[in-house]
């Protein structure tokens, strides 16, 4: 082992706690109103058993809260679905079968399919681990196939009903979403501005091109101007006006395109994918046959736990494995105190369960490890849904099992090569190169097309961002050629510099004179404006 790929484990920083989230209320607001009701009706009706099936419906509203509602709409009826489907499988398997290694197995290949799918649609927070851990304990759940349509309907009911929840800040603020993603630019572009462009920091409004200026241009921009607006944003008053970037511009140059660009197809989008896929897989499968093998009577939460670490590369799998045992462990501790209180009624129990919930949501965001700490006791409370539990035998098996899951994990992701991720920079460099080449080609002309030159700066932009996240990936990746970091480097330099060019070139912001608009937006020579 290189000392390179040493290097690539690092310990520092990896429990570091971050800011959180400007929205972390929302979804934890969101799941104790989706949660509590189902439950608490439940106890009501002295089923509290039945809990478990509710709350692979409620869980849902913790997804989409930084979509505009419309897609919101969209994702949370995706995600009930895709949420249902994985229940019924898995209580179909369940009641069809009680052989630990082919329901392990089940929930290893549902894993995989869930990772990857969350991956290639970009559905965002908490992805696929919610998804997972609800089909993989449902697997384990005695069951008989009678009564899987009755508990696949509970599921689907309280989904509907925390589609409704997540839905419904829109009747109050129908445009929050897009105005506090607009806010966020603002602000991040305004503290990319203030270093003039030196230093890290990198709607439909016309703000937003603003901040898109503010990237391309920074010392061409006042940075409180985009924090005055930000702010306003941040309300439910009027949308701050902001004159055109430029005079003659009656709509944003672009749209059109943009709208009528082709989404890649779903095959293209998975194909990258396929070697996490494969690490979810075999990790997940073996993590749970190891839990089996040690007499662990919970082998799903092992399955949960691998499934939980896998990353864009070995290196980030590595830093979730540390947040993962960390939080864990002391969640059981948590557990530990927590238990006795909650054990003293039904209604106690609910309580303590939704009071991790709001605390897991209003954690992670800060440090997943921190988030964890409150989801390892909901997690061992919902245990208890159907029936008080030794908590000694609960807190054991919990441990061993995330142990378990964690190291045969991140073996797993360190066997299964992803040689494809050079491959994949080698592309994105290609594509970007090309991009700044049709940039600088137009920026040459003396009379370019508004639109071919709006095009063209977007697909830029899109293929700088391509490009930094592919080789963020592929840097964390083990067992590859050496990557040709300093072309990516050299790519990425001129790219912004062809970049901020075109943002002067369609007047977003004023050119000084004697500057070069296509090698260096900062280096004078002959006056060369057409």
């Amino acid at each position: 082992m290189s000392s390179a790929t040493l290097h690539r484990l690092p310990l520092a920083g990896v429990l570091r706690l971050g800011r959180p989230s400007d929205i972390w209320f929302k979804p934890a607001l969101s799941v104790v109103a989706a949660v509590a009701p189902a439950n608490l009706i439940l106890v009501a009706l002295g089923r509290l058993d039945l809990a478990m099936y509710t709350m692979a419906g409620s869980l849902c509203a913790l997804y989409g809260h930084s979509r505009p509602y419309a897609a919101r709409a969209r994702v949370l009826a995706w995600v009930v679905l895709g949420m249902v489907v994985g229940l019924a499988v898995s209580l179909l398997a369940a009641s069809l079968t009680s052989n630990a290694v082919v329901l392990v197995t089940v929930g290893a290949v549902m894993a995989a399919v869930q990772k990857t799918v969350s991956d290639a649609t970009r559905l965002g927070p908490p992805g696929n681990v919610v998804l997972t851990f609800i089909s993989s304990a449902s697997l384990f759940a005695p069951q008989t196939p009678g009564q899987v349509p009755g508990h696949v309907g509970l599921a689907l009911a309280a989904g509907a009903w925390a589609w409704l929840v997540g839905m419904a800040p829109g009747l109050l603020r129908p445009h929050g979403p897009e105005r506090r993603a607009t806010a966020q630019a603002l602000n991040a572009a305004a503290a990319y501005a203030d270093t003039r462009g030196t230093a890290d920091g990198h709607a439909r409004e016309r703000l937003l091109v603003r901040a898109e200026v503010a990237l391309a241009a920074p010392a061409d921009t006042d940075p409180a101007r985009l924090r005055a607006w930000a702010r306003e944003l941040r309300g439910t008053g009027r949308i701050p006006r902001v004159a055109s970037p430029r005079e003659s511009a009656d709509e944003l140059l672009g749209i059109d395109t943009e709208l009528s660009l082709r989404r890649r197809p779903l095959r293209h989008r998975l194909a990258p994918l396929a070697p996490i896929a494969a690490r979810t897989a075999i990790g997940c499968a073996l993590a749970g046959y190891a839990s089996l093998a040690l007499g662990v009577g919970r082998p799903y939460w092992a399955l949960v736990t691998a499934a939980s670490l896998y990353q864009a590369n070995v290196t980030l799998t590595w830093r979730r494995g540390i947040q993962r045992v960390v939080g864990n462990v002391v969640g059981v501790l948590v557990f530990a105190v927590i238990a006795p209180l909650a054990h003293l009624h039904p209604v106690a129990l609910v309580l303590c369960c939704l009071a991790f919930n709001f605390g897991a949501e209003a954690l992670i965001a800060r440090n997943y490890w921190l988030g964890t700490v409150c989801v390892t006791p909901m997690a061992l409370l919902i245990t208890e849904f159907a029936r008080a539990q030794n908590p000694a035998e609960l807190i054991s098996e919990r441990v061993a099992d995330t142990l378990v899951g964690a190291l045969v994990g991140f073996v797993a992701a360190v066997a299964v090569t992803n040689r494809r991720a050079g491959d994949r920079l080698e592309h994105a460099l290609a594509t970007a190169e090309r991009a700044r080449e049709n940039a600088a080609r137009l920026l040459a002309e003396p009379h370019p097309a508004p639109r071919a030159l709006e095009s063209a700066r977007r697909s830029l932009a899109a293929a700088l961002a391509d490009l930094g996240a592919t080789a963020d990936a592929a840097s964390g990746e083990w067992w590859q050629r050496a990557l040709p970091e300093e072309r990516v480097v050299l790519a990425e330099q001129a790219g912004h510099r062809t970049l901020a060019a075109t943002v002067r070139r369609q007047g977003f912001v004023p050119r000084h004179r004697n500057q070069d608009p296509v090698q260096d937006p900062g280096r004078t020579t002959e006056d060369i404006r057409p």
